[in-house]
């Protein structure tokens, strides 16, 4: 059969072509971390990794009700910490937040935040199957409700985490106002940060899953909201091994 010769056109269409063809089944991008403010406030979100893992996002932002914003994940394992600024203002370039405040700043670089504050927890990318396992905890207490969806992974991955504002029904010894003492209740300690005792703390004698045992305010939280951590022992039935999803997402008042 005769070739057929092509025109220079031609020729700069085919190779247009063939990039496309490339680019197109090239290797999609990797793990997204997605903040979403449903609140009907505005949000400081904060991110701080754990030791040797690099800062997410400088590590702080603003999140206006109704917004939301993605972040890409290292490709290789990432693990750290999420959580919620509420009640923050600008007073001397220094950005001053009523509940976990991580010292003034907007961007908190790794730092991590004032207590009581509801906590989303993570570990990307470990074990043989890329697995991603992340879990919300009270045992810093609570500040808002806090959910975390997974999307398109395989194997369990359950969404977890706490839907209900529990600022309403926090126990009185629990309870932070802002103002102090006359404001609303804008958190709520946990046990541990209210009486400071090892027992509640499960600290020296008390800091094995012997004996750190839940007590009546850890039952608070674990009451109204089963799918979270609720003291330092608590092992809540939430083990999941969910591979490779494309999208985890982090919803405020969901």
């Amino acid at each position: 059969m005769a070739s057929i010769a092509l025109s220079p056109p031609l020729l700069l269409a085919s190779a247009l072509l063939l990039i496309l063809s490339t680019l197109t089944t090239a290797a999609p991008p990797g793990l997204i971390l997605t903040l979403v403010n449903n609140c009907n406030y505005t949000v400081w979100p904060a991110i701080q990794p754990n030791v040797g893992h690099p800062v997410l996002a400088r590590g702080g932002f603003v999140l206006h009700t109704l917004t939301h914003l993605s972040i890409p994940v290292p490709d290789r394992h990432w693990s750290g910490r999420v959580w919620a600024r509420t009640g923050c203002a600008y007073s001397s370039h220094h950005l001053t937040c009523a509940t976990g405040d991580c010292g003034g700043r907007l961007e908190c670089n790794g730092a991590g935040g004032a207590t009581p504050a509801t906590l989303a927890q993570f570990s990307f990318h470990h074990g043989p199957n890329d697995f991603s396992t992340y879990g919300v905890s009270f045992v810093d207490g609570f500040n808002v409700p806090m959910t975390v969806t997974p999307h398109e992974g395989k194997g369990v991955c359950p969404v977890v985490g706490c839907r209900k504002n529990l600022l309403t029904a926090c126990p009185p010894p629990l309870q932070v106002r802002s103002p102090p003492g006359h404001g609303p209740v804008v958190a709520c300690k946990s046990g541990c940060e209210a009486f400071g005792t090892d027992e509640l703390c499960c600290r020296n004698h008390y800091n094995s899953p012997h004996t750190c045992k839940p007590s009546a305010y850890s039952e608070f939280f674990k009451h109204e909201c089963p799918a979270t951590f609720t003291y330092a022992h608590d092992s809540p039935s939430l083990m999941h091994e969910c591979s490779s999803p494309r999208e985890v997402k982090i919803i405020f008042c969901h």
